[in-house]
């Protein structure tokens, strides 16, 4: 049974301070749905919290969370989960998820950190899974990460992420483009990759840009655009799942609001000939 959050569709893009005023009247050809990271909204006053206020009111959002550390050893901070829980019903959202990693070990690491492929992680995060849903009284999303580095381990990344959505009973947000850097740094086919996960547990994806440090080293930085093989793999994600609700990330060096919109019409496009069966467009187009 596919879980897709209600209410949302199309092509969508992550809401940034520095374009909320231009998103207030968007043109015609803006996005869909927003998402935001609940850490950066809640409690928000004053006239950035207005204008939140109006653009919820406005359209659709789904909530995508950076500290709640689904994987780490400390704790769960459950009055967290429930101020997050307060949030997504005030606001009215209609998703919620986070990153299949840790952030916090004495403190907040300010980073994603990955997780070891092992039983013992899977267990542990598919425990600390259920306690959020439980408390929100919603089914949540995991995003499958980028890394760099890797633990010992006794399974593959794959095999890990289907194990945890298996345990954990909850939904994928599918990174398209941190399938894409993670087979480049580390050596394996990113099409066979995505064909490996539950088709029927993808909520949406996500779309970004990324940095080349090298040939064989790419740097999920979410601020840059689109490169053709992440487009390619996107294409290639629709013709397997159909045409998900998609959201362009972009973090840093916001160009103006006209350019982040042609990607995302760039992703409608590409949903569009995906809904219609035509053959797939070139990458780059």
């Amino acid at each position: 049974m596919m879980h897709r959050p209600d209410g949302i569709a199309g092509a969508g893009l992550g809401l940034r301070r520095a374009i909320a005023d231009d998103l207030l009247e968007p043109p015609a050809t803006g996005p869909d749905f927003l998402e935001v990271a609940p850490e950066n909204w809640m409690g928000l006053g004053g006239r950035p919290g207005r204008t939140f206020r109006q653009l919820t009111e406005r359209h659709p959002f789904v909530a995508h969370g950076l500290s709640l550390s689904i994987g780490g050893p400390e704790p769960l901070d459950t009055d967290f989960v429930a101020r997050v829980g307060d949030f997504l019903d005030t606001h009215g959202f209609h998703g919620y998820s986070e990153h299949l990693s840790y952030c916090s070990a004495d403190g907040h690491l300010y980073d994603l950190m990955p997780l070891p492929f092992t039983e013992e992680a899977v267990h542990h995060v598919a425990e600390r899974v259920r306690t959020v849903q439980a408390i929100l009284g919603r089914r949540i999303a995991l995003e499958n990460v980028s890394y760099y580095a890797t633990h010992e381990a006794g399974m593959g990344e794959l095999a890990f992420i289907n194990a945890v959505l298996e345990e954990a009973d909850c939904d994928l947000l599918l990174d398209v483009n941190n399938i894409w850097v993670n087979a480049t740094n580390h050596g394996y086919d990113a099409r066979a990759f995505l064909d490996g996960l539950p088709a029927e547990r993808v909520a949406y994806l996500h779309v970004a840009g990324h940095y080349r440090e090298a040939a064989d080293l790419i740097i999920d930085t979410h601020g840059a655009p689109v490169i053709d093989p992440v487009w390619g793999l996107l294409e290639h994600a629709y013709r397997r799942l159909g045409p998900r609700p998609t959201l362009l990330e972009r973090d840093f060096n916001l160009p103006p609001l006209p350019e982040l919109l042609d990607e995302v019409a760039a992703i409608r496009r590409r949903q569009a000939i995906a809904l219609e069966g035509e053959p797939r467009v070139h990458a780059g187009a």
